[in-house]
């Protein structure tokens, strides 16, 4: 796994033992709970001999992750493999700026989302929350109710909390659509606004595998 840090507009790598006071809410962090029970999947299919990657990104720990259902540590894999596969200054801060999502390979983002598609009966994945981010117009306080992002407390609606006892739902019959991969909305959309309209989500090339 790789090194953590937390910056405005990027995908990061977080764990759990940094200090919890960092990371109030989703909009302001990136840290998952330090593990989750295996999720039921209702997907038993065998995990893909073909997973391609254009930078040698070793993608069978995610498929294993999600075949068993453990949600949490593959959403986490995946902002990891992010870092990795927008190049080498994003790996050398370990973060990801949204202007360097146009640097992450088709190839690979395509054999992330057919993982996370395959294992998660077409209920989790970026093309999943495209479609709901188009229904919600782009606008993104919309798109973050309809995939489950928001709670309350009393009157007072918010993002759901990272950190501690997460707020999540790392359970596929029990998330709503597109409530996963997670992603840090830091200071601002940008990042994931780039990362839903990537090029590999133009045509359905991404759900063929070469």
């Amino acid at each position: 796994m790789f090194p953590s840090a937390v910056e405005s507009f990027a995908f990061t790598s977080m764990r759990s033992n940094q200090p919890s006071s960092l990371y109030s809410t989703m909009a302001d962090s990136g840290i998952p709970p330090s593990g989750s029970a295996p999720s039921t999947v209702d997907d038993d299919s065998i995990i893909p001999t073909k997973l391609p990657s254009d930078v040698g990104m070793d993608y069978v720990p995610l498929a294993t992750l999600l075949a068993s259902g453990q949600l949490a540590e593959a959403d986490q894999f995946t902002r990891d493999a992010l870092i990795v596969i927008a190049g080498s200054k994003a790996k050398g801060r370990d973060f990801v700026y949204w202007t360097e999502v146009k640097n992450i390979p088709s190839t690979d983002l395509a054999t992330i989302e057919r993982l996370w598609i395959q294992f998660s009966g077409g209920k989790f994945g970026y093309s999943v929350q495209k479609k709901k981010m188009r229904q919600s117009k782009g606008d993104f306080e919309q798109f973050c109710r309809k995939i489950g992002w928001t709670t309350t407390d009393g009157e007072v609606e918010r993002k759901k909390r990272w950190f501690g006892a997460s707020e999540f739902t790392y359970d596929v019959k029990k998330a709503p659509e597109g409530h996963l991969p997670l992603t840090s909305a830091l200071r601002g959309t940008s990042l994931i606004k780039e990362l839903l309209n990537h090029p590999v989500w133009d045509d359905d090339d991404w759900k063929k595998v070469e």
